[in-house]
Order: structure tokens, then sequence, then C-alpha cells
């Protein structure tokens, strides 16, 4: 069953390469959608694919890589829409 969730990372997450971690992430997981930053300093996405890929991307985004700090994650599920194809990085 594929899902589909929005993601808002808190923390140290900028400036890190998160973004590029993620994406990596992602394409490891057959995980599609977008992740970029905000101008709060925060990062957002969307994830969408099977529930098992999109549960591994967010448990990943809860520690983020390396140099990040990760101080709070923000999660909502959202009604799958099937829009994405492949996983894409936003400024």
């Amino acid at each position: 069953m594929n899902i589909r969730v929005s993601v808002t990372v808190f923390g140290r997450v900028q400036g890190v390469a998160f973004r590029h971690y993620t994406s990596r992430r992602a394409a490891e997981l057959g995980v599609n959608g977008w992740v970029g930053n905000l101008p709060d300093g925060s990062v957002a996405g969307v994830f969408e694919g099977d529930e098992s890929g999109v549960n591994a991307l967010v448990d990943w985004c809860r520690q983020g890589p390396p140099a990040a700090w990760v101080e709070r994650l923000d999660l909502h599920r959202e009604t799958c829409t099937g829009e994405f194809t492949g996983f894409s990085i936003r400024s």
C-alpha cells in the first residue's frame, strides 16, 4: 500500500547537506517526492511510496546526516496522489 506524508524538520538542518542526503536515501528506498529548505531555517518534504519505504525515510529524517541536529519533526499524513515520478531537491 502506498502512502503520502509531509514533514517539516527543525533544528540545525540547513547547511549540512540535509536535502542531498534525504534525496539519496529516498532513491535507495524507492520513495518519490521532494525536499527543500524553508525561510525559517527548517527543511520540508513530501514523501510518497510504499509504506515501509516512506516510514524508513521519515525515521532517517529524525536523525538526519552526520552534521545535522534534529530538534523536532512534524509529520502529517496526506492522501496519496501518485503525482511524483522520482525525487527532487527544491531550494
